[in-house]
């Protein structure tokens, strides 16, 4: 993302994309008053404290359940392979595609894949692609990246589905929702048979029992692994839980922390592939455990908490900032909290400079992440790291104003300073008051501060 790219693509979307921002609202208000009331039916305090002690703990050992797992799985009848980069996760895929002679593959939705541009390269590879969640169909047919973790199409409208349905799959352009999901399952249902490879994320993998964990709720990940011949997972080094009895509290915290739900709709515990007692699932199980910069944070003494993160979406609900544009704005794989904290690490340090700032510190993300990531903390990290690469005469201006900011006698004065300069805050000579203002409307001067109209309502209370 070049500098000022969120800055650029949020103004955009609010001013030619109205829809997006009343679509995004309408969905993430939804979620995140159903994981209110799903917190209140639980301990969700303490579960909480052990989910985060839990991931932690794992953090810190993570190399020995790598290599349990990789040993467990191994056991079972998998093939375990190591990616380093997107470049390598990419080499290994093209690799098996070659091996098993694969022309179509079907897809469960998976955050990381899109990290790793898996679609892309399949496609470059001449390799027939469906994502088969029914949002990230939508979204494929749109040709468009996800825009939420869990709901990766709630920036598109009824309308805006329906148009496209018409005009891909030949649907009348006033169909219902059922007519548009019995659309989708008829082109998914025959891809499902045809193709010779499914692949998939995981959501967790238990290191003592090489078990991959998948969650959803339309089922389609469970035929995407078990009717193709050929299974491949990708999975994020940081996505193991230590023991199996863990998943009794993360499965439920997950589903709550997203959608509200007691727990997901299907639940696929995979262990191996077929055995030859077995009358469905894959002959051939490969999981790939990718790096892709999550070494790095994990190195970071503030960052690596970033790590815990479940990929639940709730901190994006929470936020905002997020409310106003969506994900798109963010000009990343990873919008919203966990982005700003998440992207800079894995990819470069300088995104902070422009995403560290689509944030208001308002904590929200904070109180709703079901493995309590310190995201403010974080996010404010980020931005003392930029404000460190910046230009000498902007350093040398926060100086100055931290300066300003902590002698009371000075802060009342440039109070009314300001109140005189109101007028002018539009002023191109005042750049900083300018951007300020860009926001808001005309500025009125007031003859007294807020300090002083404060202090005598107290003195005449």
């Amino acid at each position: 993302m070049a500098a000022k790219g969120y800055r650029a693509a949020a103004r955009r979307t609010l001013e030619r994309q109205p829809e997006v921002r009343e679509a995004v609202t309408r969905a993430t208000l939804h979620f995140d008053q159903n994981r209110e009331r799903a917190y209140d039916e639980v301990e969700a305090e303490a579960w909480r404290d052990w989910a985060a002690a839990t991931k932690r703990h794992t953090l810190s050992r993570l190399d020995g359940y790598l290599l349990e797992a990789e040993a467990q799985l191994a056991a079972r009848g998998a093939e375990v392979h190591w990616a380093e980069d997107a470049e390598d996760a990419q080499r290994i895929l093209q690799e098996l595609v070659e091996r098993y002679g694969v022309r179509r593959v079907v897809k469960g939705k998976s955050m990381l894949s899109e990290e790793l541009g898996v679609n892309e390269h399949l496609e470059r590879l001449g390799v027939e692609v469906f994502e088969t969640d029914l949002g990230e169909y939508i979204i494929q047919l749109a040709g468009e990246p996800p825009s939420h973790i869990v709901g990766p199409a709630i920036h598109k409208g009824l309308e805006e589905i329906r148009a496209l349905f018409h005009e891909k799959l030949g649907t009348p352009p006033d169909a219902s929702p059922e007519v548009l999901a019995a659309a989708a399952r008829r082109v998914l249902r025959e891809a499902f048979l045809t193709a010779e490879m499914g692949i998939s994320g995981a959501n967790f993998l238990v290191a003592e029992t090489g078990t991959l964990v998948l969650v959803e709720n339309e089922g389609n990940i469970r035929l995407t692994t078990s009717a193709p011949r050929v299974h491949v997972a990708f999975v994020g080094i940081e996505k193991l839980l230590p023991r199996a009895c863990d998943l009794e509290v993360f499965l439920q915290l997950l589903a709550r922390a997203a959608t509200g739900q007691k727990i997901g709709t299907f639940v696929s515990l995979i262990h191996g592939p077929r055995r030859p007692e077995e009358p469905d699932g894959p002959e051939h199980l490969h999981v790939v455990f990718v790096d892709n910069g999550r070494t790095s944070v994990l190195a970071d003494r503030t960052m690596h908490e970033a790590l815990a993160c479940i990929r639940c979406g709730a901190c994006l609900n929470a936020c905002p900032v997020y409310r106003q544009t969506g994900g798109h704005a963010y000009g990343q794989v990873y919008s919203g909290p966990i982005g700003i904290v998440l992207t800079p690490g894995l990819k470069d340090p300088r995104l902070a400079d422009d995403l560290g700032y689509a944030c208001s510190l308002c904590t929200a993300c904070a109180d709703v992440c079901p493995v309590r990531i310190p995201l403010p903390q974080q996010i404010l990290a980020w931005r003392v790291r930029s404000a460190e690469r910046a230009p000498a005469a902007e350093r040398l201006a926060f100086a100055g104003y931290a300066q300003l900011m902590t002698r009371p006698r000075f802060y009342k004065l440039s109070g009314k300073l300001l109140r005189l300069a109101a007028p002018l805050t539009g002023a191109p000579w005042l750049p900083v008051l300018g951007a300020w203002a860009a926001g808001r409307g005309a500025l009125e001067p007031s003859p007294k501060s807020f300090r002083e109209i404060w202090e005598e309502e107290l003195n005449g209370a």
